[in-house]
């Protein structure tokens, strides 16, 4: 195992340095918070495909596929979709907006700031247990590596996180990203993917072993594939996490096409865990968990060396989600809400950075110290998508596409919204499917009706609105243009 330590060991202090490095590009708002929006097209596609795949889509799409077959890729799969249902239809919108958080959004699209902080609160709830779940994380793959104590093992790789992030911010988090997603594409597509179809004596002694049910595509079950639709296809399109890499494109046409390229990466990738699940049922049908079947088939059936790069690919599928989410959530935290409430004062470039900056560590502290007193990863996130998707994906959309909906609805919406995935989680229970198709439904109800019998916005808002889609109204005045493209 000492090759396996080396190779993590040189990993993590590889993302501390890239930290150390982005911190001396990091010295305006927009540097920091989204990259000065100059990533390119191979920049941009790695660094989104990095984000959304994370430690559930990794450690728990392999879990999927051992537990269901194939079908097991629908999670993963149905996440490819949204990504490439944002990046066609609304990235190209989103990126000439020229904000920093979906909140902003709303106020310029609704006019005033009362949705903007109704919404923030939600946002920043979604962003933190999202953060929260991938941190939990930690505790399996270094309990694999090292056997270490689950509150060590948190700790320790979300220190790691907060360290890079908060030196560098987006501009850290986008080169670490970009080295996360090579060593996840060589360790689990590359690598792990047809050593453990090798290992399970090939598709067809597969198939041989396996029921009929692991090789059909549909053998998860329709209400839970349609639950997968509305939870992560439809929290692709809104989330925090994701529009703030959508702001780092150089251009919009970089944020459609660099993101169908990632959300088509996305659809190999789910597939690809299913089939690593899969064979693990092979190798061993009688594990404890199906979680269990990724770090098993990569400690029993992985040479040495190989078994460390497939272990930093998780690690790298965790640490790419919990630095995306971090900063998502602190970035929302101060301009969203603290901002607001001390009325926003005016700023040098180097406060907003360093504002920005101290908000990343408190929000990394706050984050390690949840994980560590939350003990089920699956309910947090449930809790975290459910929220998201019924409290705010239809002021959102709605905000998009349709021109009649009003501040008023918008604000209708995420209460009621809010309120009704809230109460349903607490009679139905946490995992249960009314949550979402019933606040969802609330959310959409209230805000067409209450947009309906109130005043339609102010024309100078839309004006304004439709200048800022447009691309030509100038950025926010907190922002500097970038000098150099």
């Amino acid at each position: 195992m000492a090759v396996d330590y080396l190779v993590i060991v040189v990993y993590l202090a590889g993302m501390l340095a890239m930290g150390w490095w982005g911190m001396r590009r990091a010295r305006s708002k927009s540097e920091f918070l989204v990259a000065g929006r100059r990533l390119g097209p191979a920049m941009y596609s790695g660094t989104m495909a990095a984000i959304v795949l994370g430690g559930a889509s990794t450690i728990g799409g392999v879990g999927l596929g051992y537990r269901y077959g194939l079908s097991g890729a629908w999670m993963v799969f149905t996440i490819g979709l949204g990504l490439l249902a944002l990046s066609v239809f609304f990235s190209a919108r989103i990126a000439r907006l020229k904000v920093y958080t979906v909140s902003e959004m709303l106020d310029l699209r609704y006019g005033g700031g009362r949705a903007g902080v109704i919404s923030g609160l939600v946002m920043w709830a979604y962003t933190l247990m999202l953060a929260v779940t991938s941190t939990i994380a930690y505790a399996t793959i270094f309990d694999v590596l090292f056997d270490l104590d689950r509150t060590l093992a948190i700790v320790l790789g979300g220190s790691i996180v907060v360290a890079y992030s908060t030196l560098g911010g987006m501009w850290s988090i986008t080169l670490t990203d970009m080295v996360q997603f090579v060593v996840k594409t060589v360790g689990v597509l590359l690598l792990l993917l047809p050593i453990a179809v090798v290992k399970a004596g090939g598709f067809g002694e597969m198939r041989a072993q396996l029921p009929t049910e692991y090789f059909d595509p549909l053998g998860i079950g329709g209400e839970t594939i349609f639950t997968y639709v509305l939870i992560y296809t439809f929290g692709m399109l809104i989330g925090q996490d994701i529009w703030q890499r959508v702001f780092t494109a150089r251009s919009d046409r970089t944020a459609k096409w660099g993101g169908t390229v990632a959300g088509t990466y996305c659809l190999a990738y789910a597939l690809a865990g299913a089939v690593i699940g899969t064979a693990a049922k092979v190798l061993y049908p009688k594990l404890g968990s199906p979680d269990d079947a990724f770090a098993t088939i990569v400690k029993d059936e992985l040479p040495v060396g190989v078994r460390g790069l497939v272990l930093a690919a998780a690690l790298a599928a965790v640490m790419s989600t919990s630095s995306g989410a971090l900063i998502a959530c602190a970035t929302v935290a101060n301009n969203d809400i603290w901002s607001r409430l001390r009325g926003r004062a005016a700023e040098g470039e180097r406060d907003e950075v360093r504002g920005n900056r101290a908000f990343i560590l408190l929000m990394g502290l706050a984050v390690i110290a949840t994980a560590i007193a939350i003990d089920n990863v699956v309910e947090a996130l449930t809790v975290a998508y459910n929220l998201l998707v019924g409290g705010l994906l239809v002021p959102i959309l709605g905000g998009l596409v349709w021109r009649r909906g009003t501040v008023y609805g918008a604000l209708s919406s995420v209460v009621v919204g809010g309120v009704a995935v809230v109460v349903l989680m607490a009679t139905h229970g946490i995992l249960a499917n009314e949550p979402v198709y019933y606040g969802l439904l609330a959310s959409l109800a209230a805000y067409v009706i209450v947009s309906l019998a109130s005043p339609a916005t102010d024309a100078a808002v839309l004006a304004a609105w439709r200048e800022r889609l447009a691309g030509r109204s100038p950025e926010l005045a907190s922002e500097p243009v970038p000098a150099s493209q």
